[in-house]
């Protein structure tokens, strides 16, 4: 008589949508799309395209539960868009003492690249936190991860009568500290724990604060 071990997979607590970071991904293309040929490098469909192309992949490998290949192709997504990202702020800077830009599409402009901003980052703190979106839902409870969220600190009782039990967060709530981070220019409600999470806020608030600015700036000397 053999005995044949059956392996078994991790069980998954949950089921997180993916549908919100990708379009997330597609609104950063649309809104690179949007800006003027001089703030883009190469053509404007570029950042778009690079979009479209590596998420037929990226949604492939999850379907098929290849885990480690999707996780690999969501961080070149994520790359792109924060090249492209910076590679537009810096042309900004660039063309502002020119005065190429007039005061509406300056301020089209930096709307966004200030959304861009927004997004762009919250596709990171998703990636990153926790060791991506799949590791979250193999834990019974989110108690680890790089940043304190409010349900997190909550007593057992509260987390029931609260419907708090079991709570991971999802797509929204890393877009809410993006959000939060791009208008406050810090964290609101959720600590920040890890040292790589306090890295990309600083830089996040670094690119909101230069785009206020130079918003601010160019309209003081319009006046």
């Amino acid at each position: 008589m053999t005995i044949s071990s059956v392996s078994k997979s991790p069980k998954v607590y949950g089921v997180e949508p993916r549908w919100p970071a990708l379009v997330a991904l597609f609104a950063v293309g649309a809104l690179h799309l949007s800006l003027p040929p001089a703030l883009s490098v190469g053509p404007d469909w570029l950042v778009l395209a690079v979009v479209v192309v590596l998420s037929i992949p990226a949604v492939v490998t999850h379907r098929i539960r290849q885990y480690a290949a999707n996780q690999m192709i969501g961080f070149a997504l994520s790359g792109v868009v924060t090249l492209a990202l910076i590679a537009s702020l810096a042309l900004l800077v660039h063309a502002l003492p020119q005065h190429r830009q007039s005061p509406i599409e300056l301020l089209r402009s930096a709307a966004a690249l200030w959304l861009t901003n927004i997004l762009v980052f919250a596709s990171w703190y998703w990636r990153l936190d926790g060791g991506g979106p799949h590791k979250r839902m193999l834990r019974e409870v989110h108690s680890d991860g790089a940043f304190l969220f409010p349900q997190m600190t909550l007593e057992h009782n509260l987390k029931s009568k609260t419907d708090a039990s079991g709570w991971r967060p999802n797509f929204i709530d890393y877009l809410f500290i993006a959000f939060n981070t791009s208008t406050a220019l810090s964290p609101t409600d959720t600590s920040v724990l890890s040292r790589w999470a306090k890295g990309l806020m600083m830089i996040q608030s670094l690119i909101s604060l230069s785009t206020i600015v130079l918003l601010a700036a160019r309209a003081v000397n319009i006046l």
